[in-house]
């Protein structure tokens, strides 16, 4: 009996990668066909999992407001389909869901069992997953939300930055967008934890307190003179989201609230500035 993951190139699995036996499989998109059921069944039935930690999803905001098919393929129907699996195999799932299925208007931090109100393709189809996993698996999974991931690995807020930091000679960061940023470590650390102990239930995990993407900003730049990452100073201006435009709509408000997940599980996370900083200590070391 083994525990599998569904994902290989994304943040979150090559956190995965640093924390589970050396023997665990991933599966990356060419290794498997999460669309097509009887193929997935094929594939993974001959692992025979206890276990399974979903952590591949379409993650492009903004694209996805142009390409909702492919959205929801990955976020609801491949879903569907390991949750499928996972009921007839006597499998549990873990699967990894985002602050953007909340509207952001709550003004107060978002529970887990919230009503779930979507302003943008992507959270819509990540609430369609939520809805497929609860219906078909529900006693026999977690869900995790999460919010604002960064790591060492792939594309992300704290990597734009700073190479945006190095290449302009200032920037407009939104200030008016409040939630929490969140390692793909610690984020990993309680997947593994979930899968292990079978914790059945809907949490949220980010990393500790809150921040504006403004407040974000500056403090990676901090972080980085500290830490020879950058050599100079920058003017980082708060501007209001209207003065952004993007495709999709973003949540206002999404702070999650971790009360249930600090009772049911041990792993315990720390501020997020001080996350960012033993992140930046690792991104620095293999740059």
């Amino acid at each position: 009996m083994t525990t599998l993951v569904i994902g290989k190139s994304g943040q979150l699995a090559n956190e995965l990668k640093l924390l589970l036996p050396s023997s665990t499989t991933f599966f990356g998109s060419q290794d498997i066909d999460l669309f097509d059921q009887e193929a997935l069944e094929a594939t993974l039935v001959t692992f025979n999992p206890r276990a399974i930690i979903n952590a591949a999803a379409y993650t492009a905001v903004d694209g996805a407001e142009s390409d909702k098919e492919n959205a929801f393929q990955l976020n609801a129907l491949a879903v569907e389909n390991l949750a499928t699996f996972c009921k007839s195999n006597n499998c549990f799932l873990v699967h990894v869901s985002t602050d953007y299925v909340f509207n952001g208007t709550k003004g107060v931090p978002y529970l887990p069992d919230d009503e779930l109100e979507p302003g943008s393709v992507y959270g819509e189809s990540k609430a369609a997953g939520e809805s497929f996993l609860q219906s078909i698996l529900g006693e026999q999974s977690t869900l995790i939300r999460t919010s604002w991931v960064y790591s060492q690995y792939g594309n992300n807020f704290v990597k734009t930055m700073l190479r945006l930091m190095s290449e302009k000679p200032k920037l407009n960061v939104i200030d008016d967008q409040i939630g929490s940023p969140t390692w793909a470590k610690g984020l990993a650390q309680v997947c593994i934890e979930a899968s292990r102990k079978r914790e059945i239930g809907v949490f949220h995990w980010t990393d500790e307190g809150v921040a504006s993407w403004y407040d974000f900003a500056c403090a990676i730049q901090t972080l980085a003179i500290e830490k020879g990452m950058l050599s100079n100073k920058i003017p980082i201006n708060p501007i209001p989201t209207e003065q952004y435009p993007t495709p999709a709509e973003r949540p206002h408000y999404s702070v999650l609230d971790k009360v249930k997940t600090r009772k049911s599980f041990s792993t315990r996370n720390k501020h997020w500035y001080q996350n960012l900083s033993e992140m930046m200590d690792e991104l620095h070391t293999t740059t």
